[in-house]
């Protein structure tokens, strides 16, 4: 285990936005975001996440809700510069072990990584 911060230059510090997937398109979201002041959107099966930079957030989040309604959510978070795809499946289990373990511990009030685990990989360990 590191000190903290020790990883910290791995991340970057952004105001992060999620909007369900009812809130509009991809391509809309997408426009809507651009023209608040976003600088990063990204869609998957489960909603859209809109990036901005930490002062920006306030008023992107402003002129989103103006335009598209209730968000899902609005925080600042540690967002990886880079993800590593972990498909090989002791090591997967081994880190939501760790990532579990980290949650469940009082002290620990966010927990951010850098991996992903892909869907038939997750399947395998369930």
């Amino acid at each position: 285990m590191g000190e903290t911060g020790s990883v910290s230059f791995m991340f970057d510090h952004v105001g992060h936005i999620r909007l369900s997937l009812s809130s509009g398109s991809s391509e809309e979201i997408f426009e809507k975001a651009l023209e608040a002041g976003a600088d990063d959107i990204d869609s998957d099966e489960e909603g859209h996440n809109i990036y901005c930079s930490r002062e920006n957030l306030i008023s992107v989040r402003e002129v989103l809700e103006k335009s598209l309604g209730k968000l899902e959510s609005t925080s600042i978070i540690w967002k990886p510069q880079t993800v590593e795809i972990v498909t090989d499946e002791a090591k997967a289990k081994s880190l939501i072990k760790l990532i579990d373990t980290l949650e469940d511990n009082d002290d620990v009030q966010d927990v951010y990584a850098n991996f992903d685990i892909p869907k038939d990989v997750v399947k395998k360990l369930s």
